[in-house]
């Protein structure tokens, strides 16, 4: 199994702490958002990782300088595109199962692992508690995700998607596909949920939801997500 992980972006809602550093270099009691992630996947035995990078991407050659199985892919337009157009930078290292992950967001360790052990095309966790209108909401129908986008109204919305996936070596063209047919389209600020939305649109697929039945889980946008997660990470993902 592989992993790719998105950690381009600039994080600029974070104010001063990501003035000078990417917001998955920042420390939580200790570790950086990105090594605990790193740390998650090899403890399932995951060590072919690529990295998508872009602020101070030099930053990450020394953070990841002496892990082995790591790949960094450079996406020199993270300023002019969403997470559509790293997607698309570190797509063709994927060739197997594979999990997809931003490097700022953690989750607890028995969601990972239901995660891996959960079956199906592609696996979403997703909380299933009453969402904003920020969130990445999804609907269910009979059972498999049928949309994924911000834009639901939120009384349509079984849940919050996680922003961490599993996803079949099957898939892999498909949605490889997608994601190059949303740049033709030139849907610069598209989110990678754009084209698996395409994707879910063949119906071809078996698209699970994981329920993350109400386990920490954190997406650190705002002082306020960092200090949440400060509050509430589990020990098991700081004694990775």
């Amino acid at each position: 199994m592989q992993a790719i992980i998105m950690a381009a972006g600039k994080g600029s809602r974070l104010g001063n702490l990501t003035e000078n550093l990417p917001k998955s270099l920042l420390k939580i009691k200790g570790k950086t958002l990105l090594e605990i992630n790193i740390a998650m996947l090899h403890k399932f035995g995951i060590w072919d990782i690529t990295i998508v990078t872009g602020f101070q991407d030099q930053k990450f050659i020394e953070a990841t300088n002496n892990i082995p199985g790591i790949k960094l892919v450079y996406n020199p337009f993270y300023g002019f595109t969403n997470v559509i157009g790293s997607y698309y930078m570190g797509m063709n290292n994927l060739h197997d199962d594979f999990i997809y992950l931003h490097a700022d967001t953690i989750c607890d360790i028995t969601i990972f692992e239901d995660l891996l052990k959960a079956d199906g095309d592609i696996i979403l966790p997703v909380d299933t508690k009453p969402c904003d209108e920020e969130a990445m909401k999804v609907r269910l129908e009979n059972g498999n995700i049928t949309e994924i986008t911000k834009q639901m109204p939120i009384e349509k919305a079984a849940g919050e998607f996680i922003g961490i996936t599993k996803i079949r070596k099957s898939v892999i063209d498909d949605l490889n596909d997608s994601a190059t047919n949303v740049l033709r389209d030139q849907d610069y600020t598209s989110y990678f949920e754009g084209a698996l939305q395409r994707v879910f649109d063949m119906n071809k697929y078996d698209v699970r939801m994981l329920d993350t039945k109400d386990r920490f889980w954190g997406e650190v946008d705002f002082l306020e997500d960092y200090q949440r997660a400060e509050q509430n990470i589990t020990e098991n993902l700081l004694e990775l």
